[in-house]
């Protein structure tokens, strides 16, 4: 379903209900499809309500002027407003926004954020290569299939999530027999002008926060993230996507990490 939120519409998949609500943020590029693995778990044993959005300029959500980490912790902030107590867990690009969240800046009452696969720092060279790409024209395909490998591979899902599934449906747009990237490229911008440290700083001060990360993560090495936080989850034998690789793990990071026993 979408939802307005300060003036964008927004689309949003929730469920459950409860006291504590989880919310879950995905990476640049990508959609909230991205965790269909872990929503059949949520559905089986999460004791509270769950909120899973494409973030603007992503998926089946509207494209914005403005992007970066505060306009996308705004967006989720009016989006659980009223919602009481927040546990959220963002991926990538997502993960800075759950550190945001977690800050105490957005009137949101975090109380556990997790960050998985959030880059620390980027060289001069990946900042220019993202703003080039943030600039790139959009690139129309002739046929669906051709858009939908596109989109895996920028995305990084490239065999990790079956072509022919929704997951990848919901990362294109067709019109009028030509077919695009659903997400607006400017959103390239957005990892690149984040500083992670200040973000973990601020979450870690107000909240209870961990990061994480796949120890076959070659984006987010381990090492790099326990310069930050000495006590950081390497989970052993994923990837930059272990939340599409093994669902169950990041489950377990979830209740770890609130010290709840769900199931």
């Amino acid at each position: 379903m979408k939802k307005t939120v300060n003036g964008i519409d927004l689309w949003i998949e929730q469920g459950g209900s409860g006291a504590t609500t989880l919310l879950l943020c995905h990476g640049a590029g990508c959609t909230g499809g991205v965790w269909d693995g872990l929503v059949e778990i949520l559905k089986q044993h999460w004791p509270g309500g769950w909120v899973i959005p494409d973030l603007r300029g992503h998926g089946r959500s509207d494209h914005a002027a403005d992007y970066s980490v505060g306009h996308h912790a705004a967006d989720m902030a009016s989006l659980l407003r009223g919602a009481g107590d927040v546990v959220v867990c963002g991926h990538s690009m997502g993960g800075l926004i759950a550190l945001a969240l977690a800050s105490g800046s957005y009137g949101v009452n975090v109380t556990h954020a997790i960050s998985i696969g959030a880059k620390i720092s980027f060289t001069d060279e990946e900042r220019a290569q993202m703003v080039k790409l943030s600039e790139t024209p959009t690139r129309w395909f002739d046929t669906r299939d051709e858009a939908i490998d596109r989109f895996l591979r920028v995305s990084g899902l490239t065999g990790l999530v079956d072509t022919g599934s929704d997951v990848a449906a919901t990362g294109i747009v067709g019109k009028e027999g030509k077919f695009r990237l659903a997400a607006d490229m400017a959103t390239a911008r957005v990892a690149v002008s984040a500083f992670t440290g200040e973000l973990y700083e601020a979450a870690k001060a107000h909240t209870k926060t961990m990061l994480a990360a796949g120890s076959n993560d070659t984006m987010v090495p381990i090492p790099n993230l326990r310069k930050l936080d000495p006590d950081a989850i390497e989970l052993t034998g994923l990837g930059h996507n272990a939340h599409v690789e093994d669902p169950n793990a990041i489950w377990k990071l979830i209740t770890g990490t609130i010290g709840n026993n769900h199931g």
